[in-house]
C-alpha cells in the first residue's frame, strides 16, 4: 500500500491524543503535521499537551518534538505538506462546518471525528463494515466544492457504534422497532476521573445532544444515495435513553428490538458470528477480525474486561433473550475513544485510501 502522509488538527485534546498514539506506528499513515489552537501553535507537542496527556501510553517519541500549526490561520500551509488530515477540533458546530470545508476546498480531505457534518447530505457518515458504499457520495461532494482531491467524510456518534453494528445484520428479518438505552464512560466527555471528580460514585442521566444523535444517526448509516444525497432509511423506529456512568472507557447499550419477521435465537447468533464487512475482506489494518462477538456469560461484556477486544475495535454483545414487550433485547458494549472516535475514522480512512480517494 502506498504511504500517505497526514496531519491532526485538534492533536492536543483527548480524542486528538488517542489519534496520536493510533498513528504512530501505522503501515501506511505517516504523521507530518500536529495542528491545534493558536494558544499551542508555536509550541512542541510536549509542550502544549504533555501536562494534559490522558492517555495510559506514552506520548508517541517521535511526535513530542514536532511544533503544533495553527489549526485555523495555516491551513493553506497544511494542506501542501500532507495527503490528508484527521480532525477533532474542539469549537463550536458552525466553526467547525466552516473550517472542515475550508481545509477540503484547499484540496486536502479531511476525515472527521466531529458531528458538525454528519448531517450534511453529501457527507459520507460511515461505519466501515455497515456502510461503506457511502463514499461514492464523494464525488458530488467534490463536484459542489468544487474541488478535485478535497472532500469531507465523517464517522458516526460513540454511542450507535455499540448497538447499531449488532443490529445491522440482523436487518434481512425487518427491523421495526428499537429501544436503547446507552450507559457512556466519561472519556466520551473529554474527561478522567481527575478532571471529573464529580463523576466518581456518581450517574447523570443527560448527555446535551446525544439522544437526538442516536435515534438519528443509524438512519444515515442505513441510508441510500440518491443522486447528490444520502437519503436517510425510513424505519426502524428508534427511541433511546442516553446516561453518563461512572466508567473510564466503553459506552454499554441495552437494546429491545422487534421484527416484522421474528427471528429463532439460533438465526441471530449465528448472524452475529458469520457477519463480516469490507474492512475485513481487505483486511485493512485496524479491522477486526471478529467484528461481533458474543459472550455466553449471563455478567458479559463488561466494560473492564471486554472494551479492549481485538485492540478495541471488536463489539461485543451477550444477555440475548426474549422479551415481553419487544421481541428480543440484549446487551452491547464498544470501546468509545477507539472504535467509536479515533479508532474508527482511522479504520474510515484506510478504507479510504484502499479505494483510491486520497490519490
Amino acid at each position: 500500500m502506498k504511504q500517505y502522509n497526514v496531519g491532526i488538527i485538534g492533536a492536543t485534546g483527548m480524542v486528538g491524543q488517542r489519534f496520536a498514539t493510533l498513528l504512530e506506528n501505522h503501515p501506511w499513515f505517516n504523521v507530518k503535521v500536529l495542528a491545534a489552537s493558536p494558544r499551542s501553535a508555536g509550541q512542541t507537542y510536549e509542550e502544549a499537551a504533555g501536562s494534559r496527556w490522558k492517555m495510559a501510553v506514552p506520548m508517541p517519541e517521535s511526535m513530542k518534538n514536532m511544533i503544533l500549526m495553527d489549526a485555523t490561520a495555516d491551513i493553506e500551509k497544511i494542506a501542501g505538506m500532507v495527503d490528508f488530515c484527521f480532525c477533532a477540533v474542539d469549537m463550536k458546530k458552525d466553526e467547525i462546518k466552516a473550517l472542515e470545508e475550508a481545509y477540503a476546498k484547499a484540496e486536502c480531505p479531511i476525515v472527521s471525528n466531529n458531528s458538525a457534518h454528519r448531517f450534511t447530505a453529501d457527507v459520507p457518515m460511515v461505519v466501515p463494515e455497515i456502510n461503506p458504499e457511502h463514499i461514492e457520495i464523494i464525488k458530488a461532494q467534490r463536484e459542489r466544492l468544487g474541488t478535485k482531491r478535497g472532500f469531507i467524510a465523517v464517522k458516526s456518534n460513540c454511542s450507535i457504534q455499540s448497538y447499531v453494528p449488532a443490529l445491522h445484520p440482523l436487518r434481512k428479518f425487518g427491523l421495526k422497532n428499537v429501544l436503547a438505552c446507552t450507559y457512556q464512560a466519561i472519556s466520551g466527555a473529554g474527561k478522567n476521573f481527575e478532571t471529573w471528580p464529580e463523576m466518581v460514585d456518581n450517574l447523570i442521566p443527560f448527555i446535551g445532544g446525544e439522544e437526538e444523535k442516536s435515534e438519528q444517526e443509524p438512519l444515515k448509516v442505513w441510508g441510500e444515495i440518491k443522486g447528490n444525497e444520502i437519503v436517510k432509511a425510513s424505519s426502524p423506529a428508534i427511541t433511546t435513553q442516553c446516561l453518563r456512568v461512572p466508567v473510564s472507557d466503553g459506552h454499554t447499550a441495552a437494546v429491545f428490538v422487534s421484527f416484522d419477521k421474528k427471528p429463532t435465537k439460533e438465526e441471530i447468533l449465528q448472524c452475529w458470528k458469520e457477519f463480516a464487512g469490507v474492512p475485513q475482506e481487505l483486511e485493512l489494518p485496524h479491522a477486526p477480525k471478529q467484528f461481533l462477538n458474543y459472550f455466553e456469560e449471563d455478567n458479559r461484556p463488561q466494560a473492564k474486561l471486554d472494551r479492549d477486544l481485538e485492540g478495541g475495535m471488536a463489539v461485543s454483545i451477550g444477555r440475548l433473550r426474549e422479551d415481553t414487550q419487544y421481541d428480543y433485547k440484549f446487551v452491547c458494549l464498544s470501546h468509545n475513544t477507539l472504535r467509536g472516535a479515533a479508532g474508527g475514522a482511522v479504520l474510515l480512512a484506510e478504507l479510504l485510501a484502499a479505494k483510491g480517494y486520497f490519490d
